[in-house]
């Protein structure tokens, strides 16, 4: 069905080269906590690029670019938006929450960190914490169905039903046997590919449209045919528009596969570097993103006659465009940086969820006393029926990465953002601020669309707000923490100042 290209030997060559590293990390995988956050030894290196990939997934090279594609420059403040929420994660967050973490119960999920750092007396915070990781992750994790089964059906004439398995069986297999060290070393080397896939693409397509001086004349004459200024980044959109397109930098404070790789490093210092790296990398990812579609409005404007898989589907521009303008060996490598981004992510997403049900689920409310090996063999076999779900959510073939990605964002940001935030910033947010809070983001972002249809708002604004004032009056209304709690609270600030 595939046949011998090059392109068949180079994802072979990849694929095998993933599930060596999970077969490694398999022998360093001895309890539960090394299956959830590898130990807590992740160096900066490792945590700021691992950070990154499972960050970006299939939709940096798929969904941001075709929306860049099909509306021009106006797209480009999503990455604006995520560049400056990352940021201040790392600078806010990833130090606070690593300590917090450590100090409260040695929490290896956010439902545990909840649950320990407002010393909630019944489980109710955590069973609804872990509830919403579940239900979100699900359609996030079919967004990297999505992408991965786009690549397969794109490159191999693959119907998408059957590309839909073909996507996802390497990143089930190597999750399931290596755990959260099996996903930190191949997001570092996924990582590499992508950041090197997204400078290189968009200077072969400059070089291909006869350079940037060519550039203006191309996209004023693809924008007169449509009517649309590309190169304009106010075109097309109002003040509130470009606010939801920013407001997908909010989500960066309660996406816990991001925050878990905070919680895994070796120390604050540790963090301090991975800002660095982390940041240089995503700002090199995002521009060459939005350069792929940008520059390719004006590459499929100037050869009609290869645009039409584009066109019909505006996410295939990065795969078209590699396939286009490099020889199948090299457009094999650069391919691979889409099934790269799509590991990263699912790979760290099908984690969390399995920790979800063992640690949050399994061991907090059915076996309290299980093994850490039961445990971790659950945590497997979780990952394989969290990931049948995926597959079975994307199934429509009509299925877009970014709108699934966007919801996914969104829910995660407004359940979980202003909980962490508070949690590490206001001593006296309790549980019931925190349950109600996190209740709040979850069902405005799940209804928001259904309640208030072509608002033109993304959720994550209302979701985000209304969160953080549910918050706030929760804790209130409800009384004042009790002094176990504002001491453990104290105890990690100072902790916190102590690792500087």
């Amino acid at each position: 069905m595939f046949g011998y290209d090059p392109t068949i030997i180079t994802f072979t060559i990849y694929i095998i080269g993933m599930l060596l590293i999970g077969v490694l990390a398999y022998r360093y995988t001895n309890n539960l906590s090394d299956y959830i956050l590898g130990g807590r030894s992740l160096g900066g290196f490792v945590t700021g690029m691992s950070a990154g990939a499972s960050d970006m997934s299939g939709w940096l090279l798929m969904g941001l670019p075709g929306a860049v594609y099909a509306a021009g420059l106006v797209e480009a403040w999503i990455a604006i938006g995520l560049t400056i929420g990352a940021y201040l994660n790392w600078y806010f967050v990833a130090g606070r929450l690593r300590v917090f973490t450590e100090t409260h119960d040695n929490a290896l999920t956010l439902p545990e960190y909840f649950q320990a750092r407002f010393g909630a007396e019944h489980k109710m915070l955590k069973i609804i914490a872990a509830a919403i990781i579940l239900f979100f992750f699900t359609i996030y994790c079919s967004a990297g169905v999505v992408a991965g089964a786009r690549l397969f059906e794109n490159l191999f004439g693959t119907p998408y039903q059957t590309a839909l398995w073909y996507g996802a069986l390497a990143t089930i297999i190597y999750t399931f046997i290596g755990g959260f060290l099996a996903v930190s070393w191949t997001d570092t080397v996924q990582a590499t590919l992508m950041v090197l896939a997204l400078i290189i693409t968009p200077v072969m397509v400059l070089f291909a449209i006869g350079g940037i001086d060519e550039l203006p004349a191309v996209l004023a004459a693809a924008g007169d045919d449509v009517g649309r200024n590309f190169t304009d980044m106010w075109s097309g959109t109002s003040l509130l528009g470009l606010l939801s397109l920013m407001a997908w930098g909010l989500g960066y404070f309660g996406q816990p596969h991001i925050l878990a790789r905070f919680m895994a490093a070796e120390n604050v210092h540790a963090l301090t570097s991975g800002r660095r790296i982390g940041m240089s990398w995503m700002i090199f990812c995002l521009l060459g993103a939005v350069g792929v579609g940008f520059f390719g409005i004006a590459y499929f404007y100037a050869n009609p006659e290869l645009a039409s898989a584009v066109n019909s589907n505006r996410e295939q521009i990065f795969i078209e465009l590699a396939r286009h303008l490099f020889n199948p060996w090299i457009a094999g490598i650069l391919l691979s940086a889409i099934l790269a981004a799509v590991m990263s992510t699912l790979s760290c997403q099908l984690l969390i969820s399995s920790s979800a049900i063992t640690e949050d689920f399994y061991r907090g409310f059915i076996k309290p006393n299980a093994s850490d090996k039961e445990l971790v063999w659950l945590g497997r076999a979780m990952v394989l029926v969290i990931a049948i779900i995926a597959i079975a959510i994307a199934q429509n073939p009509q299925s877009q990465v970014l709108k699934l990605v966007e919801h996914a964002w969104a829910g995660f940001g407004s359940a979980f953002g202003p909980l962490v935030l508070f949690s590490l910033f206001w001593k006296r947010t309790n549980s019931g601020g925190a349950m109600a809070g996190m209740l709040t983001g979850a069902l405005v972002v799940t209804f928001w669309n259904e309640l208030v249809p072509n608002s033109g708002v993304y959720e994550m604004i209302p979701g985000f707000l209304l969160s953080s004032a549910a918050i706030v009056i929760g804790s209130l209304i409800s009384g004042k923490p009790n002094a176990a709690v504002i001491q453990n609270y104290e105890q990690a600030q100072t902790d916190y100042k102590a690792g500087l």
